[in-house]
């Protein structure tokens, strides 16, 4: 069997783990101004984007409101108008930088749906190509990402900046 290296994940598993604190992950990063290090790629008045520092395929990214939820009936109308615009604009960006065939776009709404942040409701946007689901992630549970995080960030931002 042929080893498959992954340099970048021994980053997540050298790092120091963060004691428990008040807040969800997505709620430091809200508050954090530092956005090319928390791959923020957009900022609109009820909530944030971001690339997935550990992804499905290149380019998943999320959308997370400021207002730390699990539950969207705890959002306003106003929170869930400005969820979905702003998921529409990445899907948009997406596109425009790498042009994908698809998308799988969604919410895992508690931790026995798969949320790995259930106290904090966000939504993912995978983008897909055709025969991009081979035996890595069938067989192997890994993913290749073909592009560095920060070089996606840096493009979606200007995309979205347009």
């Amino acid at each position: 069997m042929e080893p498959l290296h992954a340099p970048w994940r021994i980053e997540y598993i050298l790092a120091p783990k963060a004691p428990a604190v008040d807040g969800s992950l997505f709620t430091r990063i809200a508050q954090s101004s530092d956005d090319e290090a928390n791959l923020v790629i957009a900022r609109e008045r009820s909530c944030f984007a971001l690339l997935n520092k550990y992804p499905y395929a290149g380019g998943h990214l999320m959308i997370v409101p400021y207002k730390e939820t699990a539950n969207l009936s705890d959002l306003t109308d106003d929170e869930m108008t400005g969820l979905m615009q702003l998921t529409n604009r990445c899907l948009e960006a997406l596109k425009q930088v790498m042009r994908p065939d698809g998308f799988n776009v969604g919410m895992n709404i508690g931790r026995v749906a798969g949320a790995g942040i259930a106290e904090h409701l966000h939504i993912h946007v995978v983008p897909r190509w055709l025969g991009d689901t081979n035996f890595m992630p069938v067989l192997a549970g890994t993913t290749v990402v073909p592009q560095a995080l920060a070089e996606v960030a840096d493009k979606l931002r200007e995309a979205l900046t347009r």
